[in-house]
Order: structure tokens, then C-alpha cells, then sequence
């Protein structure tokens, strides 16, 4: 488990106490609302309103009454209009909304999306093109389009009127079409800038409609809307959030039948929608359709009117998406396996993996999840032949887009943002770009980069934590980008028990202070990864939960972080300072000696922890977890400088190397044959001399 840094906010007390009084708040959503500057009843509000009101005029919309103009003109005229949309949620919802409510004035319409594995993202001249030979005199993009200028141009020449209805970052120019809505476009006045591209259809069809319309879009397509923004990581604030927090409420009750079959196939249709729900639980299984090549399935989905082929749809996504699991699993033992023999962290600071037919749909997903475990930017590449097809994720402070360029004699082309990003790639140039892109990082990421950070909003007490005041914190919801869930620490509380679950995939811990007891959850993390030991005094991040079983309610800590308290780490340090003080000679007290002096089980405990967490021959490790775990397993008092002695005994025996390096031990075994005599051991003579010397003074002082 990687070490964290912890960004606690210290919100004003007398500003809480005041917006409690002042609107009702429970005093631990006062808190939260002062830690993020809405330390006022007006900030307050504004922020937290999710009335209706807070929908903007559509017309607003750059282009947009040319694009209801020429939508109304097909329609009536009976053309055939295609919408031409994407393969993520994102991209689905948007495809399915409008096609919902262009059937539903009676327009003759069909859908394109692209497959992901074969033709990739946005508009192609070969889609178009088969679209105009099908009787298609309009195309209606979604979440795509805005950067399609090439295409857009071919269309006209082939004689597709072409409407772009999109989300995202525009070039200096716009694309040749009848009408452009995006509200990024620079020339844009529409008070939002960060809908989705959902965002932006729902907004298309509310003109399309007209304001008396408005209430029968909201009833029939806010929830498809509201499933689109969350999963595309949208900014939860202003008119998001009155999409989304009206949106989960129309969902709850969902007329769409793949919308309810999916919400049952995946076990959540009795449950509370939240927008953890959707991120998690639906989103997952929607682009799992995407990233297998699969996404006309779940347009289907989300079109059908029937029951039955919707509940049959929704028990192959459910399929599809633990498929997608297995493909990411098998990617991951491959990396691993690799990183564990090649992988330094005292050295690297990015890691460039290749295999053979990795399933493209999912490497980015990988690459993300092995960034999260080392802290570092990850690039995975899938090999087809001659060619590579890569996908890297970034983390906090290293621009990736930029590194790609740094290296783009190498590639064949690349795109993307400062934390995401996709490139093509030659078999042969595979080694050059590896090289390139690791020297860039390492000249460019420092420690502090790779070091993950816990946004916390407030530190409490036991005293503050009740189920009420839980509850209360729901009017914080919905949670996402631009308003994360609630984040508390409390210190120095003390780990009574700690149980592996889900095959030690996950950690339930007890957690005591002050005669309050808690289940905690550390998700993603299991035992050979805990940073703490039962009896150890620790510091926890958390948000707040109600866990509901059989009738009954718990408080339940979710964590984010824990580690050892001061108290811990003062100890840990007086330990080192003594290692520190023997190495350079210096005196040491009788009980100094003593704590430092490993006996034979001593020796052997710590030996037999190395070799069997050793994975390919190194361990890495936090000096202070390495420790304690070895203490807690052997029952034994292994603390810090005993510790280091014994690491410095097996050095002298060649047994293993080691360093030590911002706090953490990187111990390499050496190879070796029959057995080591470690009676040879300058550092234990070297104890056992003053240790002796000791009894000989007190002897004397005894004589005396």
C-alpha cells in the first residue's frame, strides 16, 4: 500500500457553527460545506440546489435553432436521419436519447456506432459513405464530430447534411456543418460549459420539444441523461448536478425496460440510486459492450420496449462485462509478472509494457489500474503483427500528452490529454520509444509527483460520528467530479482486529478510541499489503457509510488511507536514531543494547519473513510495516534497529543486500550455497562485546 499525503482542511469552527444554526445543517455537512469555501447560506445553497430552475435555455446553444430548424425540416419532409454516435456510455446514452425521441415524433431514423476494435472513435468516410447508400440525407452526431473537419467535408460531397451535436475540446475551427451545438465553442455564451455529451442531446431535444414539452423530456429521458453524466466523469456542479440529482430520482422509477432489467441483473434495483451505483455497478457493464466490440447491444438495450429482449440483453452485458474482467485480469498477471522481475522503484519512474494480442478494448483500463498500484504513469501496449495499439493513464502533475509528444519520432500517431492518452505504434520502434519516454519521465517526475494524495475535509472525533449525522450528509449528494464524497480523519485510534475477506482481496478491521468501536473497510488492499498490525495506534481517512443488514443499521468507515499515528512513528524513530547512534560508534545506554541485541529466534524470524515475501528475490517494503508485521507474526519484539541489525548481520553473511530510501527497505537476496555462519558477524560482536561490557561495569559498580 503506497504511502499517502494528506491534504486536511482546517475549515473556521465558528463559521460552522454558524451555518448550522443558521440553515439546519447537522454540524458535520456545515463542515464539509465550510472545508470547500461554501461557508455562507447563500454559497451554501446556490451550490447544493437541484431545482429545476437551474436549467438553462437550450437556445441558448450556439447554432442550436439552426439544428432544430434542420431536424424538423427532415422530419417532416420524411428523410432518413442516422445519429452517428460513440461507444461509451457517454456515447450510447447520448445515441439512444435522441433516437427515443425522434421515433417519438414519428421521424424515420436509425444509429451508427462505431466499433471500437476495428474503426475506433468518431466519424469515418466508410460509415458515412455506407450510410448514404442506405437512403441517409442527414447524420446527427453525438459526443463526437467536433474535430471532424475531413470527414464532415466528405459528407457534403457525397451529399449528407451533417448536424454536430458534441462536448468536447474544439480546434481554432469548426467543421463545415449545418449547425455546430458544443458549448465549448469559443464564440459560445451558454452559461454551462461541462455538459456531457448526453448533456448536450438532452439539451437538443428540450428545443425540439419547446418549453410546453419540457416536462414529458424530463419524465421520460432525464434518467438515460443522468446514467451518461455520471459515468463520463462530468463536473457534478450547476446544471449537472440538476440533471444528475433529478435524474437518479427519475431512474429509481425507470419506465425504460433495459434500464430496469439492467439495474435487476445487476442486483441494485432495490437499492438507493446513487451515483456510486451508476459508476460502479451500471456504468461497468455498459461500456463492457463497448470495449468487447459489442455496443450496438447496448443501444438495444437501452431501444427495446420488450421485457423479455431486455432482460435477455442485460444478462449478456452482466456476461460480457465479467468477460472484459477476465481479459483485464489475464493482461494484469502478465504485467505483473514482468514488473516484478524488472520493475525498480529507486530507478523508474514509468512503466512501458508490450504483449502479444492484448485485448485493445481493455488496456487502458490495466494501465490504469497498475498506475494506481505503483504511483506511477503506466503505457500498455497490444501487438498485431508489425503494429502496436497503446493506451496510458497518467498521474497527478506528469503530463502524459506531453511525454508522448517528447517521444513522437517514435510513434505513428498519438493522442489524447494530460492523464490519458492512445498511440499507434511499429513493432521495431517498440525499444527507441521505451527508452525515450522512461528518460523523459525520469527527468521530469520527482518524488512528490508519484506520492497519492487524500483530500480531507475536516479532522473529528468519535463523538462526531452517528448515524443521523450520516444521513444527514446525503444532501451533499450527488457525489462525483467537482463534489467527492465527504472525506474525515480521526488519529490515534487503535487497531483491534483486522480479518481478510473476498480471499484477502479486502480488509475488515476493528477500529477502537475512547470506548467507541468501528468496522472499517479497506477495499483493494489485502494483508500482505497493510501497512498496520493489530495492537498498532493509527491514524484513518474515511467516508462515512450506513450498512444495512437484516433490518439493522451500521456505521461503517470506508477508508482511504490509514497509517501510524505519532505516537507510532515517534517510537520508530528513537529506534532508528539508536541504530544511527551504534553504526557511528557512539555509547549507548545498557537498555539501548539490549533492545538492539537480536538473539538466535530474533535472527530467524526476520530471515524467515524475507524469503517468503520475496517475489523474484526482492522485497520493498515500509521500514516501519516491515517491522511490526515481523513482530506481530513471530510474537517477538522486532522494532526498527533490531531490525536493521539483523538486515546488516545477513549482509555481512552475503545472504542479501539492502537500502534504505524514503522510508522504505529494498532487500535483494543474494544467490547462495549451504549454509551461512553468521557467528562471523561484526555487528553482533560488536553488541555482544558492549553488551558484555555492561555486565562486567555493573559487576564492579556491584563490588563497590
Amino acid at each position: 500500500m503506497k504511502s499517502k499525503k494528506w491534504n486536511i482542511a482546517a475549515p473556521d469552527r465558528g463559521r460552522i457553527r454558524n451555518l448550522s444554526h443558521r440553515c439546519g445543517y447537522a454540524p458535520l455537512t456545515a463542515a464539509v460545506l465550510c472545508a470547500r469555501g461554501l461557508d455562507t447560506p447563500e454559497l451554501a445553497a446556490e451550490f447544493l440546489s437541484c431545482d429545476l430552475s437551474g436549467l438553462h435555455d437550450p437556445m441558448l446553444l450556439p447554432d442550436m435553432q439552426a439544428a432544430v430548424d434542420t431536424i424538423r425540416a427532415a422530419i417532416r419532409r420524411g428523410e432518413h436521419i442516422a445519429v452517428f454516435g460513440d461507444y461509451d456510455v457517454d456515447g450510447i446514452t447520448s445515441t439512444c436519447v435522441l433516437i427515443r425521441y425522434l421515433k417519438s415524433q414519428g421521424a424515420r431514423c436509425s444509429y451508427y456506432i462505431p466499433d471500437r476494435l476495428t474503426e475506433g472513435y468518431g466519424l469515418n468516410k466508410a460509415a458515412l459513405l455506407a450510410l448514404r447508400k442506405q437512403g441517409v440525407s442527414l447524420v446527427v452526431t453525438v459526443d463526437s464530430g467536433i474535430t471532424a473537419a475531413e470527414e464532415i467535408a466528405y459528407a457534403r460531397q457525397i451529399g449528407l447534411k451533417v448536424v454536430v451535436t458534441d462536448h468536447h475540446e474544439c480546434k481554432d475551427s469548426l467543421p463545415d456543418a449545418i449547425a455546430v451545438v458544443n458549448p465549448k465553442r469559443a464564440d459560445s455564451t451558454y452559461p454551462f460549459k461541462d455538459l456531457a455529451g448526453v448533456g448536450v442531446v438532452f439539451k437538443l431535444i428540450c428545443a425540439l420539444a419547446g418549453p410546453a414539452g419540457l416536462g414529458e423530456i424530463l419524465a421520460s429521458y432525464l434518467d438515460l441523461v443522468s446514467v451518461g453524466t455520471i459515468a463520463d466523469v462530468m463536473l457534478l456542479q450547476g446544471e449537472n448536478r440538476v440533471i444528475v440529482a433529478n435524474g437518479l430520482r427519475v431512474l429509481q422509477q425507470t419506465h425504460n425496460p433495459g434500464l430496469r432489467m439492467l439495474m435487476r441483473e445487476s442486483g441494485v434495483e432495490t437499492r438507493r440510486m446513487t451515483s456510486t451505483i451508476v459508476s460502479f455497478t451500471l456504468a461497468p457493464r455498459i461500456n463492457a459492450a463497448g470495449r468487447m466490440g459489442c455496443a450496438d447491444q447496448a443501444a438495444e438495450l437501452f431501444l427495446t420496449d420488450n421485457l423479455l429482449r431486455a432482460q435477455e440483453i442485460a444478462a449478456m452485458l452482466c456476461s460480457q462485462n465479467k468477460e472484459r474482467q477476465n481479459a483485464e485480469n489475464a493482461i494484469l498477471k502478465q504485467a505483473f509478472d514482468v514488473l516484478q522481475k524488472e520493475y525498480d522503484p529507486q530507478v523508474d519512474r514509468m512503466i512501458v509494457l508490450w504483449g502479444e494480442n492484448w485485448h485493445h478494448g481493455v488496456i487502458g483500463i490495466v494501465s490504469s489500474r497498475i498506475s494506481d498500484r505503483y504511483g506511477c504513469p503506466t503505457v500498455l501496449i497490444s501487438l498485431d503483427g508489425d503494429q502496436g495499439k497503446g493506451s496510458g493513464r497518467s498521474v497527478g502533475g506528469f503530463n502524459l500528452f506531453e511525454a508522448l509528444e517528447n517521444s513522437a519520432q517514435y510513434l505513428e500517431k498519438f493522442g489524447g490529454h494530460a492523464l490519458a492518452a492512445g498511440l499507434t505504434i511499429s513493432r521495431e520502434q517498440l525499444p527507441a520509444f521505451k527508452k525515450s519516454i522512461c528518460d523523459y519521465a525520469r527527468e521530469n517526475i520527482h518524488d512528490e509527483d508519484l506520492m497519492p494524495v487524500v483530500d480531507i475535509d475536516c479532522l473529528i472525533t468519535p463523538d462526531d460520528i452517528s448515524l443521523e449525522a450520516i444521513r444527514d450528509l446525503g444532501i451533499l449528494e450527488p457525489y462525483g467530479m467537482g463534489n467527492r464524497e465527504p472525506v474525515f480523519a480521526v488519529r490515534e485510534l487503535t487497531v483491534e482486529e483486522i480479518t481478510p475477506i473476498s480471499s484477502d482481496r479486502h480488509l475488515k478491521m476493528s477500529l477502537i478510541k475512547g470506548g467507541r468501536r468501528f468496522t472499517a473497510m479497506l477495499f483493494g488492499t489485502g494483508s500482505g499489503g497493510c501497512p498496520v498490525v493489530q495492537g498498532d495506534v493509527v491514524d484513518a481517512a474515511f467516508s462515512l457509510e450506513i450498512n444495512t443488514f437484516r433490518g439493522r443499521q451500521d456505521i461503517q468507515l470506508m477508508l482511504k488511507d490509514i497509517r501510524l499515528s505519532d505516537c507510532e512513528l515517534e517510537k520508530d524513530h528513537y529506534y532508528l536514531s539508536v541504530y544511527s547512534a551504534f553504526i557511528d560508534g557512539q555509547e549507548l545506554t545498557d537498555r539501548q543494547v539490549n533492545d538492539m541485541y537480536p538473539d538466535r529466534a530474533d535472527l530467524v524470524a526476520v530471515w524467515r519473513h524475507i524469503i517468503s515475501r520475496a517475489e523474484a528475490g526482492k522485497l520493498t517494503a515500509p521500514y516501519n510495516t516491515l517491522s511490526r508485521r515481523i513482530s506481530y507474526e513471530s510474537r517477538r519484539c522486532i522494532n526498527i534497529g533490531k531490525l536493521f541489525v539483523c538486515l546488516d548481520v545477513f549482509s555481512e553473511s552475503c545472504l542479501l543486500s539492502y537500502h534504505f530510501k524514503n522510508n522504505l527497505l529494498h532487500i535483494r537476496l543474494r544467490p547462495f550455497k549451504g549454509k551461512a555462519d553468521i557467528t562471523k558477524s561484526v555487528v553482533l560482536a560488536t553488541l555482544r562485546q558492549r553488551k558484555q561490557q555492561s555486565k562486567a561495569d555493573h559487576s564492579i559498580t556491584a563490588g563497590e
